[in-house]
């Protein structure tokens, strides 16, 4: 935990915010500036950077991180199979666009009167 990222604050619920799941390994709540119908982030509770910081031995909970998504989406508003669906975004690094410093995926869906809107960064 870095005792300085709002994300890790979240994760520690030292500040509020709209959670929809969490377990010993991952938090994902609803994004405080929502692209979309359903807009979640979610984020590992070990602080780490970015996925430029992800390193070989770090396969195992990012897997679980990545599997986690699909089931997220579709609990929270995301239509299942091929007519439905959700993005699922990680900015990397000032020039990907991440505006916080703690990996989070952003999982994006619903209904499209949102297409066309640029991606979010954060």
């Amino acid at each position: 935990m870095s005792e300085n990222c709002i994300f890790c604050k979240i994760a520690a619920g030292t500040i509020p915010s709209r959670k929809v799941y969490e377990d010993e390994d991952f938090v994902a709540f609803h994004d405080i500036n929502p692209a979309a119908p359903v807009h979640l982030l979610l984020i590992p509770r070990r602080h780490i950077v970015s996925l430029q910081d992800v390193t070989p031995e770090d396969a195992s909970w990012l897997g679980r991180m990545v599997a986690l998504a699909p089931r997220l989406a579709q609990e929270n508003g995301c239509n299942p199979g091929p007519s439905g669906g959700f993005r699922l975004l990680a900015n990397s690094g000032a020039e990907g666009g991440q505006e916080v410093p703690h990996l989070h995926f952003h999982i994006i869906g619903g209904a499209r009167p949102w297409k066309g809107r640029v991606a979010p960064n954060a």
